[in-house]
């Protein structure tokens, strides 16, 4: 088995998480973790390398100096490296950076949902593939910044990663418990395929969702069940009975999802799992995995025009309005009147060149507010 490079950019609160299940895989695997603060990440990959260690792996782990921002030296540090996977984690504030404010306010926060953050994740997974395509290399992208909203935009320029991770998948666990449960079958019977946007996929564990647009088919013993499942009975347990913790916390589930995909890559097993943003499609899929890549598998019943439109209607929920063959994208306007109203920041209208410049606003503006309102 050949031995497969991997760069692993974003070492923050998930991206910590996942690093520490990826160096546990019993695979031959050469990890460079990039950054800028070499000493951060030094300590931070020991601390994965030991725990590795302690469980009778040897992972073979170093660090480099990135700046993603500067595309030249990464695409110098990507050529020197030749990975055949690219990890990316990096993002320019954390989901849990915005809550750090009173409640009002981090409900406030909260309505507005995800899109009108959407600079702060895009600006840096737009570099490194900028960086990437300046190589000229091949590699597969793994992506866990917003990846059902940042993965579309990219594949209007021809950027995308090959996939996300995270989302919908880290819903599956309780969904087939809870199917199980509901059928009185054992879990293992049981699989399901989804279709849903970021949007849905987190108010699922958090809320009982009734309007929102997602598909759910299930499968007992692999074949597709012949009438529709009760749904509130099976989503109520998710509130109850495989209720999960969220917040930081909760980021192991995420980096669980990562690991899964990860693993299916770099050992070709050909599963089938979920994911957000494959092959630059908006919203999260049922998808096929292995070393070429990933490959949308949708249930029977469902076609692929169908689950576009129904992901794109949950991206319109989270705050984004639509995104243009160029990647410009345009923000629904009662989510970024929360942000304009608290901030002072609105965005009608973001061209992909954009996206760093916008960022920089919105990081100004929220640092002023907080040094007011903390």
């Amino acid at each position: 088995m050949n031995e497969h490079r991997v760069l692993f950019v974003g070492l923050g609160d998930l991206g910590s998480q996942i690093f520490d299940l990826l160096v546990r895989l019993p695979t031959r695997i050469s990890f460079l973790v990039g950054g800028r603060n070499l000493e951060y990440l030094k300590q931070r990959t020991n601390l994965s390398l030991f725990a590795a260690t302690q469980l009778g792996l040897n992972p073979d782990v170093s660090c480099t100096y990135i700046d993603l921002w500067n595309r030249e030296q990464t695409a110098e540090t990507i050529s020197r490296f030749q990975p055949s996977i690219i990890f990316c984690a990096a993002t320019l504030q954390r989901t849990e950076a915005m809550h750090n404010l009173s409640t009002s306010i981090a409900e406030q926060l909260a309505e507005a949902q995800l899109g009108p953050r959407l600079p702060l994740h895009l600006a840096l997974v737009y570099r490194l593939m900028q960086s990437l395509q300046m190589t000229g290399l091949k590699a597969t992208v793994l992506n866990a910044v917003y990846p059902d909203v940042v993965g579309p935009i990219l594949h209007q320029v021809g950027l995308a990663p090959t996939t996300g991770i995270g989302d919908l998948a880290n819903n599956v666990p309780a969904l087939r418990m809870s199917i199980a449960a509901h059928l009185d079958r054992p879990v293992e019977q049981i699989d399901i395929r989804l279709v849903m946007a970021r949007y849905v996929s987190y108010r699922m564990s958090r809320f009982l969702i009734e309007d929102e647009p997602f598909s759910l088919t299930t499968l007992i013993n692999g074949e597709e069940l012949l009438h529709p499942l009760q749904l509130k009975p099976v989503l109520d347990l998710l509130l109850t009975r495989f209720k999960r913790m969220g917040g930081i916390t909760g980021l192991v589930m995420t980096a669980a999802s990562a690991s899964l995909i990860f693993n299916d890559i770099v050992n070709n097993t050909g599963l089938t799992t979920h994911a957000p943003g494959p092959n630059g499609l908006p919203g999260g899929y049922p998808v096929k995995v292995n070393s070429k890549g990933v490959e949308i598998v949708l249930p029977s019943h469902l076609s692929l025009e169908v689950a576009i439109e129904t992901n794109r209607r949950g991206l319109y929920l989270d705050g984004i309005e639509k995104i243009d063959s160029d990647g410009t994208v345009y923000f629904v306007e009662k989510n970024m009147s929360i942000f304009k109203r608290l901030f002072g920041y609105e965005c009608k209208r973001m061209p992909l060149m954009e996206a760093a410049d916008w960022a920089e606003e919105l990081q100004a503006r929220y640092a002023a507010f907080a040094d007011k309102h903390t």
